[in-house]
């Protein structure tokens, strides 16, 4: 092979090379239906459209609910900290602030091939009472937690779109702790 071709073949497989590498790592964020950042990757559905991306930095993602007054936070967290919390003490922990706490369902159903606890409850934060929609979830070294929360009149009316969303939720291959 003349040098000149060698030279230009060469250019050719580090371009590929680099193109191959470049597809291999994702960018971190989120692109409408993916979230990536550090060890966390998933999938959720589209949200419904009335629905507002808000930015918050105690959450992968967020929204606001116009409509029903609502929050919507999904947050995603790995590490070894509260592998062994049980679910219950989780959610709890989610209300941290909240008082005269009614619960009104409380349940474990499957999410992504894993169980989730899922619980409504009606409690007041600053004395206002608010409708709580939580899901906690542990999968693969990471912990997911799901809330919904609206002015208790009207949360419930307002949850069926986010449970949707919940259910839809997905962890995307190579999501997790990496074990050392």
């Amino acid at each position: 092979m003349p040098p000149r071709a060698a030279i230009f073949t060469l250019a050719l497989v580090l371009q590929a090379l680099h193109a191959l590498g470049c597809a291999s790592a994702p960018k971190e964020g989120f692109d409408g239906s993916v979230y990536r950042k550090g060890q966390v990757a998933f999938q959720v559905p589209p949200p419904p459209p009335d629905w507002r991306p808000i930015a918050l930095k105690q959450a992968a993602l967020s929204y606001r609910d116009p409509a029903h007054d609502a929050s919507i936070l999904l947050n995603a967290r790995c590490g070894p900290l509260e592998q062994d919390t049980p679910l219950v003490a989780l959610t709890n922990h989610l209300l941290i602030g909240t008082t005269e706490r009614d619960v009104r369902a409380q349940e474990v159903e499957p999410l992504d091939g894993r169980e989730a606890l899922h619980t409504q409850v009606v409690a007041k934060l600053d004395g206002v009472p608010l409708f709580f929609d939580v899901f906690v979830l542990k999968k693969d070294g990471c912990i997911y937690d799901f809330v919904y929360f609206a002015p208790s009149e009207r949360g419930p009316d307002g949850a069926g779109p986010f449970r949707a969303l919940v259910r839809g939720f997905r962890t995307m291959p190579g999501s997790g702790a990496r074990s050392s």
